[in-house]
């Protein structure tokens, strides 16, 4: 436990990203000449944007770039309190003052290294997740080898009720450690259900069946008292890999099942998506410490990793990302197609326990991106508009798409935003890591380029201007229209 220790707010320059299974840092891949060759065609032919050119479809406009400052690493998830945004770095985290999403400013910066850090707040608690080696749970711990035995990987718990002065107040170690996490959010206590898994053997804690989720316990008032309150097992099976899918080679190409990449909960409808590998899952939370599991899919055709999940308003419907290529690769292209890489529409039918996934369409932006640049589908939001389901989402160097699911069967893409490759002689990882709607912007964490504020003026989405939040960490799905945290 790393109960009263400061944060340590920037002084000097921050540590090295440290390279994580799933969401990959940044970094260089040589590619083909060939594929480099295509890539400076395309760009001379008008069929993609030039090196780092920013295009945009008519109808969105791009107000603000804010550059990375003194966190140099990759930059990660994003949530949002009052006139706050929240950013996440495999450096750490950076506060924003958006009261002017025009012009955005710093209020703090804190070095914490432990990729991927993914952030989420609700009242005076920020969290961070840690899923990777380090040598200690403090600020200042170094990278170390998974199979040493004082290896630390969790969840850490700030008090962010000075803004400008973060406090590291807590640490909870966590099986296999923390890549993503989810809040449930409720009076007295916050619930947070951890998301971990690991193709790489060299984690002990992390051997299959790694199965289940770490459900953490943290008062309000005491949160320095955080502990692992349940591990509620999602894959029940026999055998040394549990129940999940087994993955290639028995499903080709696609990923083991060894735990769960991201959850997203509805509250409102005591409701969660988990988004597990070679899973997909539905489940309840009508008791948040012993989440139950109501249906669970597969696609071993199209789907390779899922990676996330997002509801529509009405509980009806969920849409499932998947991360082919791990982000790293170049699949928005006429060769990987428009099933592959993209997102999944699904219905929720039936009432109750008896709830079940129904498969309806694939969505995928059909604009081609070059073979220098990572592109696949992954984090996005809703943007509330009654009766219509429309979500903003982030394709990496596919930039940022807002498309429109209200008809489950034929999903359309209707804005974009979107940046040239960052090279044509090489593939270097970038782009919008999540692009969220939050009171009237949409705000996109690009993983190179910085904190991106884009506005949409669309009669189709002009009524979500009305909808402003005291809080949003996407996760946790608020209800848009009715009582939310």
């Amino acid at each position: 436990m790393a109960a009263g220790l400061l944060a340590a707010l920037l002084t000097a320059g921050p540590a090295a990203a440290t390279p994580d299974p799933g969401d990959a840092p940044a970094g260089r891949e040589k590619v083909s000449k060939s594929d480099a060759a295509a890539a400076r065609a395309a760009i001379a032919a008008g069929e993609i944007p030039g090196q780092d050119e920013i295009v945009h479809s008519a109808n969105i406009e791009h107000l603000v770039n804010i550059p990375k400052d003194t966190l140099a690493g990759t930059n990660s998830d994003l949530a949002f309190q009052g006139r706050y945004a929240f950013a996440g770095n495999y450096d750490g985290f950076r506060i924003f003052d958006i009261s002017n999403p025009r012009a955005p400013k710093t209020v703090a910066q804190v070095l914490c290294p432990g990729g991927q850090n993914d952030i989420s707040v609700s009242g005076d608690l920020l969290f961070l997740s840690t899923d990777s080696s380090r040598s200690d749970n403090s600020c200042n711990s170094t990278t170390q080898p998974a199979t040493e035995k004082s290896s630390w990987e969790g969840m850490k718990i700030f008090d962010i009720s000075d803004k400008k002065n973060p406090k590291y107040v807590a640490a909870v170690e966590t099986a296999c450690g923390s890549h993503t996490h989810t809040l449930v959010p409720e009076r007295r206590n916050v619930y947070v259900y951890v998301a971990s898994y690991s193709p790489n053997a060299a984690f002990p804690d992390c051997q299959p069946p790694h199965d289940g989720i770490s459900v953490i316990k943290v008062p309000r008032r005491a949160p320095e008292e955080a502990a692992v309150v349940n591990f509620p097992v999602l894959f029940p099976g026999e055998g040394p890999d549990g129940g999940g899918n087994p993955g290639s080679p028995t499903n080709p190409g696609v990923s083991k099942t060894t735990g769960c990449h991201d959850i997203t909960v509805l509250p409102s409808k005591d409701l969660a998506a988990g988004a597990c590998m070679g899973d997909g899952i539905l489940f309840s939370i009508k008791d948040p410490e012993n989440p139950e599991v109501i249906d669970r899919i597969q696609d071993n055709v199209n789907f390779a990793f899922w990676h996330s999940a997002t509801f529509n308003e009405k509980a009806n419907k969920v849409v499932f990302t998947d991360e082919l290529g791990g982000g790293v690769g170049a699949t928005c292209n006429e060769a990987i197609g428009p099933n592959r890489g993209a997102d999944g529409v699904y219905d929720i039918v039936g009432k109750g326990d008896q709830r079940k996934l129904v498969f309806k369409s694939y969505f995928k932006i059909a604009r081609h991106q070059a073979d220098t640049e990572n592109c696949v589908a992954h984090n996005g939001s809703l943007i509330p508009v009654k009766g219509k389901d429309i979500m903003v989402q982030a394709w990496y160097q596919g930039g940022v798409s807002v498309w429109d699911f209200t008809d489950s069967t034929k999903p359309k893409e209707i804005a974009y935003f979107e940046r040239g490759p960052l090279s044509t002689g090489s593939l270097q990882v970038g782009g919008s890591w999540s692009a969220y709607y939050y009171n009237g912007y949409i705000y996109s964490n690009d993983i190179v380029k910085g904190l991106d504020v884009l506005k949409l003026d669309d009669r189709r989405t002009d009524p979500a201007k009305w909808v402003h939040l005291r809080e949003l960490n996407v996760q946790t799905q608020p209800d848009y229209f009715g009582f939310h945290w």
